[in-house]
């Protein structure tokens, strides 16, 4: 049986759900597609987590960093940006969306157009997390975690409410900074720098 977990921020959601004993890939798809206003991903062990859109002033903030992002993709030319409405399917079956996230170039490329057009199978090499008011910290770094496990190089967790950006790299003990005004993606992204003022 497919497990629903509605997470929300004091807003009621309404979802419809097709009759299934376990949710296919396809289903899955489906069920994304009949729902669109909702962000919607799944566990690797087929929980399906429910998200309401988030508040404006989150919005605005993952906004100033998917910006960021876009302009330094643009600029470098090495790969592609996405924003957290782009949802991809990592190698442990989980289908994540991250609130920012950037794919190299020749990995990308190696995508057929129809798994280019649904939930990519690729882990993003680089993924950025905005915790919400919704949002628990360990949650966030499980789910950090989950990325590097499978194939992240690189990942920020910005943690507003204690002002503090834990980056996360292959192989290494996650590093928190206190209050940065900028954090570098340096060796990783070379040149990208998250410019944190209009973030906090």
């Amino acid at each position: 049986m497919t497990t629903l977990l509605i997470q929300t921020e004091q807003i009621p959601l309404a979802v419809s759900l097709p009759a299934l004993v376990q949710m296919s890939d396809e289903q899955f798809y489906e069920f994304c597609q009949a729902n669109r206003d909702l962000r919607i991903e799944r566990t690797a062990t087929g929980e399906v987590i429910i998200m309401p859109p988030a508040f404006s002033d989150t919005g605005n903030r993952n906004m100033k960093i998917s910006q960021q992002v876009a302009n330094w993709a643009d600029q470098d030319g090495t790969g592609e940006a996405f924003d957290s409405s782009s949802g991809f399917t990592l190698p442990n079956g989980a289908t994540r969306s991250p609130d920012v996230s950037w794919v190299r170039l020749e990995r990308w490329n190696a995508l057929t157009d129809e798994q280019k057009a649904s939930f990519a199978p690729i882990c993003p090499d680089f993924v950025i997390e905005l915790r919400s008011s919704s949002d628990t910290l360990s949650g966030l770094q499980a789910k950090m975690q989950e990325y590097i496990e499978n194939g992240a190089i690189l990942g920020f967790l910005i943690d507003r409410k204690n002002r503090t950006v834990h980056i996360y790299r292959r192989d290494r003990t996650p590093e928190i900074l206190e209050n940065p005004e900028t954090v570098s993606a340096d060796p990783e992204l070379p040149g990208f720098v998250l410019r944190m003022a209009k973030v906090w």
